[in-house]
């Protein structure tokens, strides 16, 4: 199982915790949320908790993902987009079955 970031996304993660100062990289999760089921949630990590599972990824940026949100992460690419005035994190999930309207949550 894996989990992988784009070159932007790295640069971005990498830029971000040198900004804060530090941390061992960003954790991504999967939460019960939104209007099809499912969530992504991130937050930067200052040390990885006993249940993370730890993906040196692309520029030196590691991904810590718990085992419980692994099996709907597997396969997926973080990416960093740029849309009009709008920037942030996407991601490109190939277990994703269904997305709403607005971006926000994701059925498996």
């Amino acid at each position: 199982m894996t989990i992988t970031v784009t070159p932007k996304a790295a640069g971005k993660i990498r830029q971000a915790l040198d900004k804060r100062g530090g941390g061992v990289g960003l954790r991504v999760a999967v939460r019960t949320s939104g209007c099809s089921g499912y969530a992504y949630a991130l937050e930067f990590a200052d040390a990885a908790l006993p249940e993370d599972l730890s993906f040196a990824c692309e520029g030196g940026v590691t991904l810590l993902v718990d085992a419980q949100s692994l099996p709907m992460l597997d396969g997926t690419e973080l990416d960093w987009v740029r849309e009009g005035l709008n920037e942030g994190f996407r991601f490109h999930n190939p277990n994703a079955t269904a997305t709403c309207g607005c971006g926000e949550s994701f059925a498996v």
